[in-house]
């Protein structure tokens, strides 16, 4: 199997989370996400940035300072050869009334672009520092890699089937070796006649 999509979230995932992100003089890759996200572009594999951003729900900062971080990050991946194929956000304020759907663990978005790309969400992997992040594997039948890059590295309660990592870099290493062995099966043992240590 190969993965339809890997759906990434953005603030202490691929760029340093300052908090707020409205200023894209304050863009910093973390270290090995040009690594990461090359080995997704060689194989095909779609990028898609997911985030919530409820600093413009709350009226932190506008949705034009959302875009020209996002054009920040993307013009320093590409200086150093990789790139995102798409990007979504929630900008509501999590304690809106009636809660919006789009919101992650929600749904929504990952639903919109499945739409929209024809991927299958059951075969995606989904990467991130927070639990929600990586929640909506469970729901769909997705790979969940949590990193100890964010502040949910260290919960406790992290639920059965959800993989961990210390950055994207080795996540995504982390993925392509679970999927080469799901898809080539254990390797053959061959019996050379001599005895061995089992």
């Amino acid at each position: 199997m190969r993965y339809s999509a890997a759906f990434l979230d953005r603030d202490g995932t691929i760029i340093r989370d300052r908090g707020y992100p409205d200023d894209p003089s304050r863009v910093e890759l973390l270290p090995g996400v040009e690594v990461a996200l090359a080995l997704l572009n060689a194989r095909a594999i779609p990028v898609v940035v997911v985030t919530n951003q409820s600093g413009i729900g709350r009226g932190l900062y506008e949705e034009e300072d959302f875009w020209n971080v996002e054009r920040e990050m993307e013009r320093r991946l590409a200086v150093r050869g990789c790139a995102v194929d798409d990007v979504r956000f929630c900008p509501h304020d999590p304690g809106r009334e009636p809660p919006c759907a789009c919101r992650k663990p929600g749904l929504a978005l990952y639903q919109e672009v499945a739409e929209a790309r024809g991927i299958r969400l059951s075969e995606a992997l989904f990467v991130g520092d927070r639990l929600h992040d990586v929640l909506p594997a469970l729901e769909v039948g997705g790979t969940g890699i949590l990193l100890h890059s964010g502040g949910a590295g260290s919960e406790e309660s992290v639920p059965e089937g959800v993989l961990r990592a210390d950055d994207l870099r080795e996540a995504v290493r982390m993925a392509l070796d679970l999927d080469r062995r799901e898809t080539d099966g254990p390797p053959e043992r061959r019996d050379s006649g001599e005895g061995g240590d089992e």
